[in-house]
């Protein structure tokens, strides 16, 4: 992802705290593109003075006023770190106070998507334009992929030809999230779909092992913006109403494949506690509190928790209580 080039009076101070933010190791890629949109907001507000007030952050904290409590928290945080480094030569500089952390009962609700909505929406894919183009088989096994695996979208986007790797089967994903590399495992019928996507793909310049596994219309690397538009028209077009601030999103697709998975063991009668530890390692998650974040209960969960604690009640509480 290109870097929004910095403008504002502190262009040059914002730049050297984004190098030394990145020479300590972390990637700050998502970081640096938070930042750019202060740096956007100070220009916009014609600020010369290259010294942050309080009325400064206050001002910023209100044009974020659209967006849902968890992504002003991630733009103000990033902010504060700023002022925090910048404090440490100019002690006039204000830093302002953290957003309240959010329970994640708080957050954007999220979809979980029934089986039959998957399929429709899979299906609604055979419908896109332009007819006969890689396009329809581009978001079938792209939507695809991301429902049966969980892996992220940009994860998904960054995926090269030879990091499918047909014979194990499995996907390398080479840098995720806090640039944690991993394996993914597929399915068979995974594997089979993205073989038969791979045949079509490379009949398709360009065709070199580092070029990107999804390929948009003008045959380069995929961009969110651009998929998250089909995405809406997909569901649309498969019934499923969709809101500006509540979705659903494709970030669902994850959500949705880590409470499939968790009900799944449930129905089975597996350890699910034992469990969790290689479904966080599978989705790449740092430990294991992210992967409970995705794992917010619905009530088909609930009706198999509830089923597992009344049978563990008459095999074990209720057997004690009567003498033989």
């Amino acid at each position: 992802m290109r870097t929004r080039k910095l403008r504002s009076c502190l262009a040059e101070k914002m730049q050297c705290f984004i190098d030394l933010r990145r020479l300590s190791g972390t990637d700050y890629q998502g970081q640096a593109r938070l930042l750019g949109y202060f740096d956007r907001f100070l220009v916009e507000q014609r600020v010369t003075e290259p010294h942050i007030t309080r009325d400064i952050t206050d001002a910023y904290q209100r044009s974020l006023g659209h967006l849902c409590r968890r992504n002003q928290e991630n733009h103000l945080c990033v902010v504060r770190q700023f002022c925090e480094y910048l404090s440490q030569t100019d002690p006039r500089c204000y830093i302002p106070e953290p957003l309240r952390r959010i329970r994640w009962e708080e957050a954007r609700p999220r979809h979980i998507y029934r089986t039959t909505e998957v399929r429709a929406i899979l299906a609604a894919t055979s419908e896109l334009s332009p007819p006969h183009s890689l396009r329809p088989e581009t978001y079938r096994t792209l939507l695809g992929l991301l429902y049966s695996t969980g892996i992220r979208i940009g994860e998904a986007f960054a995926l090269n030809l030879e990091d499918f790797h047909s014979d194990q089967p499995s996907l390398w994903i080479a840098e995720g999230k806090f640039r944690k590399a991993r394996w993914v495992p597929l399915s068979s019928s995974t594997s089979r779909a993205l073989q038969q996507y791979v045949q079509r793909r490379q009949g398709i310049s360009p065709r070199s092992p580092d070029s990107p596994l999804f390929l948009s219309q003008r045959s380069r690397r995929l961009h969110y913006s651009a998929v998250n538009r089909t995405f809406r028209y997909l569901l649309q077009q498969s019934g499923i109403p969709y809101h500006k601030h509540t979705g659903p999103r494709i970030h669902d697709l994850r959500h949705t494949f880590a409470v499939h998975r968790l009900l799944a063991w449930y129905r089975d009668g597996q350890d699910v506690n034992a469990r969790l530890p290689w479904l966080a390692t599978y989705m790449g998650h740092v430990d294991i509190h992210a992967t409970q974040v995705d794992l917010r209960p619905p009530a088909e969960l609930m009706e198999q928790v509830d089923r597992r604690f009344y049978q563990h009640y008459l095999q074990n509480v209720q057997s004690q209580g009567n003498p033989s």
